[in-house]
């Protein structure tokens, strides 16, 4: 589930160190489709400059972003169901002593380097994980289909192929 930490690193602001990082991260994933994903979006973003890339990350996470990376609204929006689950994963984010890093607790970033270390995870996010990044990825590929982030979320779908549903439920 380490990598699911490493994919993290992506959602975060580019900064002149954090292609390597990157880089780093994805040499030390795990073999498979996950992996050469993710090694794919690193090789994209190699051939921008800091600045492309910032005004990439921007276009693409946060300013009227081309997807939104909240598993919460994607799956259900601004109501009351999307608020029970943020605060299930803020409580879930502190026990587990993975900081939010300024970001709400369904945010991927977050939610990522909470499924490298939760053992189980939340059946709540469990169940709703694999389709909230398939919309997302969906949203993506109509605003933007040339997009390196769609590398990057089809590397998250692939590491989440190994999430599974945790007997007896929640903790």
């Amino acid at each position: 589930m380490q990598d699911f930490e490493r994919l993290s690193v992506a959602f975060r602001y580019p900064t002149p160190d954090r292609l390597a990082e990157l880089e780093q991260a994805a040499d030390d994933m795990e073999s498979g489709s996950a992996k050469r994903q993710f090694r794919a979006f690193v090789n994209e973003l190699e051939g921008l400059s800091l600045a492309e890339w910032e005004e990439l990350h921007t276009r693409s996470l946060d300013l009227g972003p081309l997807f939104v990376p909240y598993v919460g609204w994607v799956t259900w929006g601004e109501n009351y169901q999307r608020g029970e689950f943020m605060a299930e994963m803020k409580v879930a984010l502190e026990f587990e002593g993975v900081s939010m890093n300024g970001e709400l607790p369904d945010h991927l970033d977050p939610v990522l380097r909470y499924l490298a270390v939760a053992d189980p995870p939340l059946p709540s996010l469990v169940e709703v994980f694999p389709a909230a990044v398939a919309t997302m990825t969906k949203k993506l590929k109509e605003s933007d289909d040339s997009s390196p982030y769609l590398l990057l979320l089809k590397a998250i779908a692939s590491a989440a192929d190994n999430l599974k549903t945790p007997v007896g439920g929640a903790r």
